[in-house]
């Protein structure tokens, strides 16, 4: 099934080779959980700060139990700090 991508800030080097910007589409399996699409993507867990499904926030104890369906959108953010 096809998803759709979104990695911000630093985590945007995670992406597939020639994806614009900071989205990409791509196949996961059927039911893939959120912790399996950070997996696959190769994403470091504790760059991983917060996570959205559809944006709607899943829990660092969900992801391993979230799965997704085709066609919905998963936004991810490194920690980040600012003044």
């Amino acid at each position: 099934m096809r998803i759709t991508v979104k990695l911000f800030a630093t985590l945007s080097r995670y992406l597939p080779p020639g994806t614009e910007r900071n989205v990409a589409e791509i196949e996961v399996p059927e039911a893939a959980t959120v912790a399996e699409v950070i997996e696959r993507l190769g994403l470091p867990e504790e760059e991983v700060h917060m996570t959205l499904l559809d944006g709607r926030f899943v829990a660092p104890q969900d992801r391993a139990r979230t799965p997704l369906a085709s066609g919905q959108s998963l936004a991810i953010w490194p920690p980040v700090a600012g003044g």
